[in-house]
């Protein structure tokens, strides 16, 4: 029996191994799969196998000199794989960009520039930068602006980009087309949740992504101070029942996100999961639903930014003078801790979260 059973793990690793590459391959011309769904049970179930199974045939692989170079690589080299160092900036998609513009606005963010070729902008506030996207999607299952802003992309600042892409892309990833014009730079990127995409950026000293693809707009500061100490905290993935194990392993697998134990929790939400970067300067929350929403149609999306700021209450009263409404509830309301801005466009909101980044300066 010790001989059938060799031949049968080994037949039915090589079957694993053929549907874990599987996972890349184009779903229709011109698109491929996004990791939204299936990441994990795509891996082990397709074949009719039971999970436990399918990791004993793993184990026996190793046992049988049947280990690939990722096997290899995921054991010897350090947590985070893609050297990520921060978010270079998140984008938005919209129909009603001034609209958007104006929110933004409001939040202390000020644009600064506007793509050569495209109909997108650039806001910045501190180290922050949100890119205002109402160009019309030229690659299939990405984000179409709509009159509800959605949050369609973020960006990645990395060592290396093109090598984080390719890293990105053998640990498991999905890339998407070239989309870049003539005398355009082409940023790597990846699928992300729903149709939203995770770019790669080069870190930058002299010179950046934005002095090639964007004219600055005269007589504005390109630096324009961050109000009460305002800086990328994160983001907020709302995920549908019994989804946080696939996200876990997406992000942990690719990216090298670690999950915090349920007894460190930021701001006023304590809902959901949530992961630290390897860089350890922000965060993924992932939030499923409510019993009562369990079972109600929904996409899951990226639904929120978050903000750090080492004092949130003198940071509320900073917005609110800006015309910043904040949600006032018996269960929700600012404190130290946090704080959450009412809707606005029917869709964005921003949370607000106590963060004391290394050598922050708070201006009023």
């Amino acid at each position: 029996m010790g001989d059938f059973q060799n031949a049968l793990f080994a037949a039915a690793a090589l079957m694993a191994t053929a549907v874990l590459w599987s996972l890349r391959l184009p779903t229709d011309a011109g698109a491929t799969a996004a990791p939204a769904r299936g990441w994990r049970s795509l891996k082990f179930h397709n074949l009719g196998l039971s999970s436990s199974f399918i990791l004993e045939c793993r184990v026996e692989r190793r046992g049988i000199g049947m280990t690939n170079s990722l096997d290899r690589e995921a054991v010897a080299e350090p947590h985070n794989l893609l050297g990520i160092d921060g978010i270079e900036f998140i984008e938005f998609a919209t129909s009603k960009p001034q609209a958007l513009g104006g929110v933004l606005e409001r939040m202390g963010f000020r644009p600064i520039a506007r793509h050569r070729s495209r109909e997108v902008e650039l806001y910045r506030q501190g180290k922050m930068n949100i890119i205002v996207n109402a160009q019309a999607a030229d690659v299939p299952r990405t984000v179409q602006p709509t009159e509800r802003p959605i949050i369609s992309a973020f960006a990645v600042r990395v060592r290396d980009a093109d090598a984080a892409f390719r890293r990105a892309l053998e640990l498991g990833a999905w890339e998407i087309p070239v989309r870049a014009r003539a005398m355009e730079l082409n940023i790597p990127a990846i699928h992300g949740v729903g149709e939203s995409l995770i770019y790669f950026v080069d870190r930058h000293d002299e010179f950046s992504i934005y002095d090639i693809d964007f004219r600055a707009i005269p007589t504005v500061d390109p630096h324009p101070p961050a109000l009460g100490g305002l800086h990328f905290f994160g983001l907020v993935q709302y995920i549908d029942a019994d989804r946080t194990a696939d996200w876990v392993e997406f992000y942990s697998q690719v990216f090298g996100f670690a999950p915090l134990p349920d007894s460190k929790r930021f701001g006023i939400l304590p809902k959901g999961l949530l992961l630290e970067s390897p860089c350890r300067t922000f965060y993924l929350q992932l939030i499923e639903p409510d019993d009562v929403a369990r079972f109600a149609p929904a996409e899951e999306h990226l639904q929120r930014i978050g903000f750090g700021t080492p004092d949130v209450l003198g940071t509320v009263e900073i917005l609110q003078k800006r015309g910043v409404e904040f949600l006032v509830s018996e269960k929700v309301h600012a404190s130290e801790r946090g704080a959450l801005t009412t809707a606005s466009l029917g869709s964005v909101m921003f949370e607000l979260v106590h963060d004391v980044p290394a050598g922050a300066a708070v201006r009023r």
